[in-house]
């Protein structure tokens, strides 16, 4: 039977098909289910253009097609869908803009495209969707401003557009004509000119800026299981390379590279971009590797399509140029952006053999730079202006009490352009009251916590990091950049931060009800009676947070701790996530530790901490924990129900195998719960839990599994009595570790383990064959669905 035929035997009220690697389009026989309210293929390989016939589809109510490889222009029919409430596109290849009929979609209420090729402006229609509560346009090549009616959306929690500007923020005036980048190697000369340094080996979703210069961001994880993945490459087959020196090395990136000229003068420029496939040799052929295959955009216009190094070349190590002549800069940004489509591939790929892979890039003024001499008076002049701006600085200064001791390298951090909020170290001490002992609300893996009220009268929570050297300083800065452009209801809200002297301070806001974990497992008098309505309301929360951090930013995140402690309390009882991104931050100051894991015992998923192999399925498990907590009131490393079981999530498998699961419900909550809903969150925990990560459902799903839009498939994991459960060794293991490594440990109530971990593929765990330890636990191949 065809795969077409077998779709249509699918329920004809909806159909959702996740992950399940899924090529070629999207059968148009889709069209003949006259009643379909849902469809979705998230997370496949579909490719080529939408069906317009979807748009006749008069019933659809939801179309999800994110994270595919579609391509072409959105389907004016699409704007035929009234009833269509959910409509997320994002993460294809669609180009063009939004359809004008897309204003008959009056009852969205959420819409997402980011990361997709669309152009054009923000239409004004969508302040007509009055029902809206997401809009996500980022990671497009649409411009702002934003509309101005979109105040009239006034259901909207989530509004995500930072990436829509034009131009990177420039500190002072735009003065540069050229640039002359050595991509991945060392800084060299070569015609004439100086070609900077590109030796940056950050890992990952990275954005990383040389100050006023030049910047680039990299984003997607490599789907090779080689922990150590690279992003910087050298000629590593000792191929005879042609050429000039900048032809040896070379920045790669597994999705989407772009590099960007900072504050440009206006005018006209050639662009040159220099390429040589360096990765693999002549006996290494396309038929057994791949080919490498991307996309460039300059300054958002498509300038280069399928386009292939080793091709275009006549061969690998052989260097090439491709120039463009009259590149126009409006504002103050270049931008050169090299995007992986998947194209190239019919399997999974081999690190190396995919992915844009630049050498080079040089940019030159079509304009004359004026280079003329100043006459005396002028001269004169600027000297004057000078020394009173001078004389000026120090006044201000000394009226601010700046004078004390600060050096170089701290105003250097501080003309750094963030994209926070700047905070004084003499306003944080006046609101926390010199760090006042008795204004700390909590103590961290990352440092205590204090309370502090502003001059304003604002509340503010401020995380004080331990001091860094220069190096690490500006990697701070980097990565809070990268941290406080991820914003959603269910994320802790980065106001900014504070460099001064050996003081790294993170602001943030107040949230009145502390942590989760005090609320469930506190002190008496600090515990909260959470009834079942506000437990399964925290539960949703905390999953759309990770759903955000996994799936929906431009900034793809694993936090690697989730955990109560982590989760923070407003005043009204909603969920927000702290400390994510905060891991990384914490790497360059634990170099010493021999360990590769940053998680706490209890929480981590066996495979991170046996293997250290770190993927999105790792926070999966660790909100699995967190969930049963939640139900059960009780925390999974200190509640022993007997003394043969380790942790309450041993137990809970225990229960489940004997059908009695609702017996972990918490008994202060009497009868007033829903059976039903507490069968369905336990399941839930459970599939989140599975040892094997491919097993784990993704975020996105676990969400909509919890708000009862899905069914559970929940399967039941026997535990086996012949060979130790994967997760006690892992236990087994840190705990070894951890008489040996005392200092890796926080002062946190849990143990916790912080230092750099192994950014290893996460993007999609279902294509990716993992041989871990999970083989020890053979799956019963029945399921439970719950409704």
């Amino acid at each position: 039977m065809s795969k077409s035929h077998n779709l249509l035997a699918l329920m004809v009220d909806g159909t959702q098909l996740k992950g399940l690697n899924l090529s070629a389009a999207i059968p148009e026989e889709f069209t003949n289910l006259i009643f379909l309210r849902e469809l979705g293929f998230l997370g496949n390989r579909l490719s080529g253009p939408i069906p317009r016939e979807i748009g006749d589809i008069a019933t659809l109510e939801e179309l999800v097609l994110e994270n595919n490889q579609l391509e072409g222009s959105l389907p004016e029919n699409i704007g035929n869908l009234r009833n269509l409430r959910r409509l997320i596109l994002s993460a294809n290849n669609f180009s063009g803009s939004i359809p004008k009929s897309f204003g008959n979609l009056k009852n969205l209420n959420d819409f997402r495209i980011d990361g997709s090729n669309l152009i054009g402006k923000i239409p004004d229609f969508i302040g007509n969707w009055t029902k809206l509560t997401i809009l996500n346009l980022q990671g497009t090549s649409m411009e702002g401003p934003i509309p101005s009616n979109l105040s009239r959306l006034t259901n909207l929690e989530e509004l995500n557009d930072w990436c829509l500007k034009k131009d990177l923020p420039c500190n002072g005036k735009a003065t540069h004509h050229s640039l002359f980048i050595n991509c991945g190697g060392e800084s060299i000369p070569h015609d004439g000119n100086n070609y900077e340094a590109d030796q940056s080996t950050k890992g990952p979703s990275t954005f990383f800026s040389t100050g006023n210069r030049w910047a680039y961001s990299s984003s997607g994880i490599f789907f090779s299981n080689n922990a150590a993945a690279k992003y910087i490459v050298e000629n590593q087959y000792g191929l005879n390379v042609s050429g000039a020196e900048y032809y040896k090395t070379a920045r790669l990136s597994p999705q989407s590279l772009k590099y960007y000229g900072l504050c440009m003068r206006t005018g006209s420029y050639k662009v040159k971009l220099h390429f040589a496939e360096i990765m693999f040799t002549d006996n290494e052929t396309f038929s057994s590797l791949g080919k490498r295959i991307f996309d460039v955009l300059i300054q958002g216009k498509l300038v280069l399509k399928d386009f292939n190094i080793a091709k275009k070349a006549g061969g690998v190590g052989i260097g090439i140029t491709e120039e463009f002549k009259d590149v126009r800069v409006n504002g103050s940004t270049l931008e050169v952006h090299l995007y992986w489509a998947g194209k190239g591939t019919n399997a999974i790929p081999d690190q190396g053999v995919y992915g844009p892979l630049i050498s080079a890039i040089t940019v030159t003024p079509n304009f004359k730079v004026d280079t003329g001499g100043l006459s005396a008076g002028v001269i004169v002049g600027i000297v004057v202006a000078s020394c009173a701006v001078v004389v000026l600085f120090f006044v201000l200064l000394w009226m601010k009490g700046c004078f004390g001791g600060k050096d170089l390298e701290n105003k250097e951090l501080r003309a750094l352009d963030l994209q926070t909020g700047y905070f004084t170290l003499r306003q944080i001490k006046a609101a926390t009251n010199n760090f006042d002992p008795a204004n700390k609300i909590g103590e961290g893996g990352f440092g205590p916590v204090y309370k502090g009220t502003l001059s304003d009268g604002g509340v503010i929570a401020v995380k004080q990091l331990s001091s860094r050297s220069k190096q690490g300083n500006r990697e701070f800065v980097n990565e809070i950049g990268m941290i406080s452009a991820l914003q959603h209801p269910n994320l802790v809200k980065l106001y900014g931060c504070c460099i001064e002297g050996n003081q790294l301070l993170l602001v943030y806001e107040y949230l009145e009800n502390n942590s989760l974990a005090r609320a469930l497992f506190g002190k008496e008098e600090e515990k909260l009676n959470l009834d079942w309505k506000t437990r399964k309301k925290i539960c949703i929360e905390i999953a759309k947070g990770l759903a955000y951090l996994h799936e929906e930013s431009r900034l793809k995140i694993v936090h690697r701790d989730i955990k109560a402690t982590n989760v923070l309390l407003d005043k009204d009882l909603n969920a927000k996530i702290s400390d994510f991104g905060l891991a990384k931050l914490d790497e360059e100051e634990n170099t010493h530790i021999s360990t590769r894991i940053a998680g706490t015992i209890g929480y981590m998923a066996p495979e991170y901490a046996m293997r250290g192999y770190l993927t999105d399925k790792a926070d999966v498990y660790s909100f699995g924990v967190v969930a049963l907590e939640v139900v059960s009131g009780k925390s999974n490393t200190n509640y022993r129900p007997k003394e043969e079981f380790v942790y309450l999530l041993d137990w809970a498998y225990v229960l489940q195998e004997q059908g009695n699961l609702l017996e972990l419900v918490d008994p202060s909550l009497g009868s007033k719960f829903s059976k039903e809903e507490a069968s369905r969150m336990l399941n839930i925990a459970l599939l989140c839990t599975n040892p094997s990560p491919t097993l784990r459902a993704p975020m996105s799903s676990v969400v909509a599994m919890l708000e009862g839009k899905v069914p559970v498939q929940a399967p039941i994991v026997k535990r086996s009595s012949d060979n130790q459960d994967a997760r006690f060794k892992a236990f087994e293991i840190l705990s070894q570790d951890s008489q040996t490594m005392v200092s890796t440990f926080s002062q946190e109530s849990h143990s916790q383990i912080s230092n750099s971990s192994i950014d290893g593929q996460w993007r999609d765990s279902s294509s990716v064959s993992l041989q871990t330890t999970d083989e020890t636990r053979e799956p019963s191949s029945s399921s439970m669905p719950l409704k």
